[in-house]
């Protein structure tokens, strides 16, 4: 499940990764999201009332982390940015459980996550990445990594006490789209028309891909540890590129190669331990 949310996490970002207006891009994507989602309230009851905290506290995380990611791409290349936001959440992810959930992992799947997050963030070493020249870009993706481990952790928590992972990811994405509409409308005002009018195809099959994709790590973190969910969603970094090697005939490399093997080592060590 986690694996296919990953793919779909991949294909919908490498559909708009190329468009200028990240923020319009953003926006309409999570919107159409949002309008799929009263499809999810069909099914089952409400979600109980415990999990409406969860629910707010998570559409929240979530604009800032669409924010945080838009300023870090602002100031670093997506090759640069997207692994570093990436890779630091299942590390952060595994820490924020065994505080707040109690889920306290083994030294083979501690050391399954590490190699995961590990592998995904070498990918920046091999394309030109100097420290220094970045750092606005790097503050920028640790806080976009930060954000992704606080909603993961609080998704993970709220969906379970919801009682009904359909209803809450239904109003998860109801309530998600708001912020990040008005922001759009503040500050683009006529523009988000002829955005719509140029860009609505591939922002509109981005929206259905995050549906599937975020809706189905949700679901997945009903059913099993927080880090590990964390770690085999992040997969989509490795996936996103060999998809760019093999569809957009962008270098691999060895770089690339070791990524790809450490990933797949740390995906091993945590399935032979679950």
């Amino acid at each position: 499940m986690v694996l296919t949310a990953a793919v779909m996490h991949a294909i919908w970002n490498a559909l708009v990764k190329v468009d200028e207006d990240r923020l319009m891009t953003m926006a309409v994507v999570i919107s159409s999201t949002g309008l799929l989602a009263p499809l999810l309230l069909l099914i089952g009851p409400a979600p109980a009332p415990e999990s409406w905290p969860f629910i707010v506290l998570s559409a929240l995380l979530n604009n800032a982390y669409f924010l945080f990611l838009i300023e870090a791409y602002r100031f670093g290349d997506l090759s640069h940015v997207y692994p570093i936001a990436r890779g630091s959440a299942p590390l952060l992810v595994a820490v924020g459980a065994a505080w707040f959930a109690g889920e306290h992992l083994s030294a083979v799947e501690l050391t399954g996550v590490i190699v995961i997050s590990g592998g995904i963030i070498s990918l920046v070493w091999g394309s030109g990445f100097k420290l220094g020249a970045e750092s606005r870009a790097v503050i920028f993706a640790l806080l976009t990594g930060l954000m992704i481990a606080a909603y993961t952790i609080v998704d993970g928590i709220g969906v379970r006490l919801s009682g009904n992972p359909a209803g809450y990811i239904g109003w998860l994405f109801i309530l998600s789209p708001l912020p990040i509409i008005f922001i759009a409308l503040a500050r683009r005002r006529r523009q988000v028309f002829v955005y719509l009018n140029n860009n609505w195809r591939p922002a509109v099959l981005g929206g259905g891909l995050n549906f599937g994709s975020y809706g189905l790590a949700i679901w997945a973190l009903n059913l099993g540890t927080m880090a590990h969910v964390s770690a085999l969603r992040e997969t989509s970094v490795l996936i996103a590129a060999v998809m760019g090697a093999r569809l957009l005939h962008e270098p691999f490399g060895r770089q690339r190669v070791l990524a790809a093997v450490a990933v797949a080592l740390g995906v091993v060590l945590i399935a032979v331990q679950t």
